[in-house]
């Protein structure tokens, strides 16, 4: 199901807890109403508490998502889980002003829901007991969950409105970023302590807190492995990270010699120099480098591929040069060796190539980069060794090692790059 081009999705825990509440719930409805409710009636009103209280959160999330579109941010997907719901956006919002915004939509929706529900409460009770107590309990459980969401810590929506304020009184997203997770590591481990010490005392309430405060750190530890992304891509040039995975041929020799370079080993090289170097030099990695770069009299002029091989009689690869068949060296995407990593993340996002071409100060290729040797770079920079065969199996897939996620990081910076500098506060 689909509103506004934002995908449904039920995640599957989401019917575990749909059960389990629904039994909670009919416990509840069954003391407070009485023996003379029914078991239908009472399994009836517990299940459609279960269902509302959902929905009520799909609101609390429709709620971000409306106002993120109006941000000009696309929301991929809204899914419901066992602890509530979230939004899945392509970007960040650009300005602090839209972020404080989408942060406190989503409470006031359910600020707004408790309020209608308490006020209507009263009347309903007259019509039905058993909807007059399911209707205070929804008005009481979103104000629950608007109070909860505002906890002023990452990643509740209250860390975002802190991120927010951060961000326009400092000028610095990063800055806001670092503020809002630390309060919610602080606050996770105020949940862990107090949910042990509430375990310990026989209080069953503790287990969600344990759950609620292990799940805070865990996404706490995952923004600041985020946030320490982020300064890598940004500290990092493209020079850090080059490769060679590129071999050279002169203009005037004949076709036939790509096919012999295609069949000779690949040396292990580096890094490659500004200048043509002889045909046959060879590129970091295994197997036979992907490009073929062609050099005419000390000058690059362009590439070839294995195309020609395929479309020409073996008679004709004496005869034609590999000038006769090369492409400009402009087909191939290029990015400057000065160029922070994230540009290079983002270029290899883009239109999928397989790798960019890496080009000197002076315009001249230098080198190649990709996303397993780009990987690498940054895991080796964390202090992460990668072993041999995660990396082979990287270069098979054209994948950043262990399934790095550096393109949703980069997408952050670029946005980030991009966003109008916030205001210097009033007096």
């Amino acid at each position: 199901m689909r509103i506004r081009g934002i995908a449904l999705r039920l995640h599957p825990t989401w019917f575990v807890v749909l059960a389990l509440l629904t039994i909670l719930f009919a416990q509840e409805y069954q003391q407070t109403l009485g023996a003379s409710a029914g078991v239908v009636l009472v399994w009836s009103i517990a299940l459609a508490t279960v269902l509302l209280l959902f929905l009520s959160v799909l609101l609390h999330e429709f709620g971000h998502s409306f106002v993120a579109l109006s941000q000009g941010v696309k929301v991929r997907s809204i899914t419901l889980f066992f602890l509530g719901g979230v939004a899945n956006t392509e970007s960040e919002c650009r300005t602090a002003r839209g972020e404080f915004l989408m942060a406190a939509a989503g409470p006031a929706v359910s600020l707004a829901l408790a309020l209608g529900l308490l006020l209507v409460q009263h009347k309903v009770v007259h019509l039905s007991p058993a909807l007059g107590e399911m209707t205070m309990r929804l008005g009481t459980l979103n104000l629950m969950l608007a109070l909860f969401n505002l906890l002023p810590g990452l990643p509740l929506d209250g860390g975002r409105i802190v991120k927010a304020i951060v961000w326009q009184l400092t000028g610095s997203q990063l800055r806001g970023v670092e503020v809002a997770n630390a309060l919610g590591r602080f606050l996770s481990l105020l949940a862990l302590g107090l949910g042990l010490w509430l375990l310990l005392r026989n209080y069953g309430g503790g287990l969600w807190l344990l759950l609620l405060g292990w799940m805070g750190l865990g996404a706490s530890r995952g923004e600041q492995q985020r946030l320490m992304l982020q300064r890598l891509l940004g500290e990092m040039r493209v020079r850090d990270v080059a490769k060679r995975r590129f071999r050279v041929l002169e203009a005037t020799e004949p076709l036939r010699a790509v096919s012999r370079l295609r069949l000779t080993p690949t040396p292990a090289v580096a890094t490659a120099p500004s200048t043509p170097s002889p045909a046959g030099a060879g590129a970091t990695g295994e197997g036979p480098a992907d490009w073929l770069l062609v050099c005419d009299r000390g000058r690059w002029t362009g590439v070839i591929d294995d195309e020609p091989l395929r479309q020409l009689p073996v008679q004709r690869w004496d005869d034609d040069r590999v000038r006769d068949h090369m492409r400009p060296l402009s087909s191939l995407p290029a990015i400057e060796e000065n160029a922070p990593l994230w540009q290079a993340v983002l270029a290899l996002e883009g239109s999928e190539p397989s790798r960019l071409l890496v080009l000197s100060p002076a315009g001249l290729p230098c080198g190649t980069v990709d996303r397993p040797d780009l990987g690498e770079a940054v895991l080796t920079r964390l202090g992460v060794r990668v072993p041999e065969a995660f990396l082979a199996r990287a270069r098979q897939q054209n994948a950043y090692p262990l399934g790095l996620a550096l393109g949703s990081v980069a997408r952050g910076i670029a946005d980030a790059a991009e966003a109008p500098p916030a205001p210097p506060p009033s007096a």
